[in-house]
C-alpha cells in the first residue's frame, strides 16, 4: 500500500510540473486580456493598478488558483476597471468580460496547433519532444477549462458580468446575494457537481480545435510545407 501511494504521489507531482506552467500562462493571458481591452476602450485603471503585466503574482487569487490546481478550473483576481471611461458602458463591460475567455481559447488553439506540429514533425522517441507535446496539451486543456469555466453566468465569473449587462434583473439578483455566490461555486466544485458537464464541454472544444489544427496542417502539407502523418 505504501509503495502504491508513493507511486501515486510521484505521478501527481509529475503532473503538477506540467499543470503549473500551463496555469500561469492561462491566468496571465486571461487577466492581461481584460486589462488590455479596458485600456483600449479608454480606461486607464488597469494600467495604473499595474495589471498590464506578465507578473503572475499580480493576478493570482488564492482560492481560484487552488481550484485550478485541484480541478483545472478556477479564476484570478479581477482586474480593476472603471466603466465610466467607456463611450458605451454596457458594450464596454461585455467586451472586457469576454476578452479573458476569448484570449484563453486563442492560446488553447495555438497550443493545439503546436502540439499537432510536434506530433507531425517531431522525432518519435525523443524525450524532449514528448515533454513538449505534454506541455502543449496541458496548456490547451487548462486554457480551454479556464475559458469555458469563466463563461458560466455565476459571480465572480465573467459570464455573470455579461449576463448582468444583458439582463438588469439578473444583475440585481447577483448584488443581493453578494459573496455567497463565490462560496456556492466552491461547494459545487468540491462536491463535483460541475465536473461531468464541464469535462464534456472541455473535451468537445479540445476535439474541435484538434480537428481544426489537423486540417490546417494538412493544407500546409498539400501546399508544399512538408510531409508527414497526423
Amino acid at each position: 500500500m505504501l509503495f502504491y501511494n508513493s507511486r501515486y504521489l510521484m505521478a501527481q507531482l509529475g503532473s503538477l510540473l506540467f499543470v503549473a506552467p500551463a496555469i500561469l500562462i492561462a491566468i496571465i493571458c486571461h487577466e492581461c486580456a481584460h486589462g488590455w481591452m479596458s485600456d483600449r476602450l479608454g480606461d486607464p485603471t488597469p494600467r495604473a493598478s499595474g495589471r498590464l503585466t506578465l507578473n503572475p503574482l499580480r493576478h493570482l487569487d488564492l482560492w481560484g488558483t487552488l481550484c485550478l490546481l485541484l480541478f483545472h478550473v478556477g479564476w484570478a483576481k479581477p482586474v480593476p476597471i472603471n466603466p465610466y471611461y467607456y463611450k458605451d458602458r454596457k458594450k464596454g463591460i461585455i467586451l472586457v468580460s469576454l476578452a479573458g475567455p476569448v484570449m484563453n481559447f486563442l492560446v488553447a488553439f495555438v497550443s493545439v496547433l503546436l502540439e499537432g506540429l510536434l506530433v507531425k514533425y517531431g522525432s518519435r522517441g525523443s524525450v524532449l519532444i514528448t515533454i513538449l507535446i505534454l506541455l502543449t496539451e496541458y496548456s490547451a486543456r487548462i486554457n480551454i477549462g479556464l475559458g469555458v469555466f469563466n463563461l458560466i453566468p455565476v459571480p465572480p465569473l465573467d459570464g455573470s458580468k455579461v449576463l448582468g449587462e444583458l439582463a438588469p434583473s439578473v444583475n440585481q439578483l447577483y448584488r443581493r446575494w453578494g459573496p455567497y455566490w463565490q462560496w456556492g461555486l466552491l461547494i459545487l466544485l468540491v462536491v463535483g457537481v460541475l465536473s461531468v458537464p464541464l469535462s464534456a464541454i472541455d473535451g468537445a472544444v479540445y476535439n474541435l480545435m484538434w480537428d481544426g489544427a489537423v486540417r490546417l496542417l494538412r493544407l500546409y502539407a498539400v501546399g508544399g510545407g512538408g510531409a508527414g502523418v497526423i
